[in-house]
């Protein structure tokens, strides 16, 4: 690990160089980061980066969620709620579905629940792909809006899509009764418990003398504990960092000073670019290692399965987009609804192409485990993983580079 150290270093600084550099000539840095990590890869003195997969979740996920929460609005969050419901759990349900039976359909070796598996991986979009590509254009806020408000939430989704899919392989069984009980437990359990761990930290900040450094120090603590706690009892981390997070934004201006917000606001800002620029640079080096796994697939095959699975996501996700504004059409004549004009063919296309993968779908592939609780290999894990990388590539080159021309035209 410590002669491995010079190359972290220097690691870090190409990722300072690459994000100069995407700024420079107005590229979102998620795309030349994952292009570099790809370069790099190729380089024979590069060394192999492994991490443990059960820590991928806990390192980058609680600090990047709730990074996420401190930003977003409350009152745009309510007022987008349906809509934002909508995409983060519906959509993400039915578009694992759909890959599932495209899997299980055009794949050879590909079950049924090998398919949700992989639908519950690529499913999900990332919002700092998207976040960093709007930042060049004028977009509308409410779009801005939704799309943040979605990333919050459709982590969660697609992980307990995961995490059951992850069941039915290994047990070989899908008990619909319990699964049920189950997504109740991990969604309301999660809330609850990172409210509860939230308010536990909310009083700790009023209660004890602490100072600005101390402060901040707590606020980088809170988002680990809620997820750890919430993971220990089979509850969903993800749920309970977003809860948490949104609680204690909502009132950092009780337990947080002027000077207390300022700094801490630099410092989380510091932490999630070095994370974010770590993870899609890991996401380009982890090919070769990926691609040694396939076994009898070969290459030119699997990149044609990551193709069809792209397209896919792609097709799925506008024409939910398109679904969820005549939903909105139809619902407004009964309820009231946020947007009370006809969003027209634009909005959905737009939000529709904002469907870069990344952060979660890479951490959600390299957790799966190398062998089922029978010391049995896990069926298909590299070709998952490679496929998750050519859906991360493609939506990121594809859609990342043509999302500002689509929004200017």
């Amino acid at each position: 690990m410590l002669h491995h150290f010079p190359f972290y270093l220097s690691l870090i600084l190409l990722i300072i160089i690459l994000i100069i550099v995407a700024d420079r000539i107005r590229v979102a840095y998620p795309i030349l980061l994952v292009l570099g990590g790809l370069g790099l890869s190729f380089i024979p003195s590069v060394p192999d980066i492994e991490i443990d997969p059960e820590l991928i979740f806990i390192i980058f996920l609680p600090p990047l969620l709730s990074e996420a929460a401190w930003s977003i609005s409350w009152k745009e969050l309510w007022k987008w709620r349906r809509i934002i419901t909508s995409f983060a759990f519906l959509i993400v349900f039915l578009t694992a579905f759909v890959v599932a039976l495209v899997a299980n359909s055009y794949i050879p070796g590909f079950s049924l629940a090998l398919g949700f598996l992989l639908g519950g991986i690529v499913s999900p979009p990332d919002a700092v792909s998207a976040g960093a590509i709007m930042k060049f254009v004028h977009v509308p806020s409410r779009y801005q809006s939704i799309i943040e408000g979605e990333s919050l939430l459709n982590d969660a989704s697609s992980l307990i899509v995961f995490r059951f899919a992850l069941i039915a392989v290994g047990t070989g069984q899908f008990i619909w009764q319990d699964a049920i009980l189950s997504f109740g437990w991990m969604v309301f359990g999660g809330i609850g418990i990172g409210l509860a761990v939230a308010y536990g930290f909310f009083k700790a900040h009023r209660l004890l003398p602490t100072d600005v450094n101390m402060d901040i120090v707590l606020t980088l603590v809170a988002p680990y504990m809620m997820y750890i706690a919430a993971e220990t009892v089979h509850s969903s981390g993800v749920m309970a960092v977003v809860s948490g997070g949104l609680f204690l934004a909502q009132r950092k201006h009780l337990f947080l000073n002027s000077s207390g917000r300022i700094k801490g606001f630099s410092v989380w800002e510091s932490l999630c670019f070095v994370l974010n620029g770590l993870v899609f640079m890991i996401i380009g080096l982890a090919l070769p290692t990926i691609t040694k796994g396939l076994g009898n697939v070969s290459v030119n095959e699997a990149i044609g399965y990551g193709v069809l699975i792209t397209v896919v996501l792609m097709v799925s996700r506008i024409l939910s987009a398109y679904g969820a504004v005549v939903t909105t059409l139809i619902a407004r004549n009964f309820i009231t609804v946020a947007e009370k004009r006809n969003p027209g063919y634009k909005a959905p296309l737009v939000i529709g192409w904002a469907g870069m993968r990344g952060v979660v779908s890479l951490a959600a592939a390299l957790s799966i485990p190398e062998t089922l609780e029978n010391g049995v290999p896990f069926p298909q894990r590299n070709l998952i993983l490679f496929i998750t990388f050519i859906v991360i590539l493609l939506t990121l080159l594809i859609q990342g580079l043509t999302l500002p021309i689509l929004i200017k035209k």
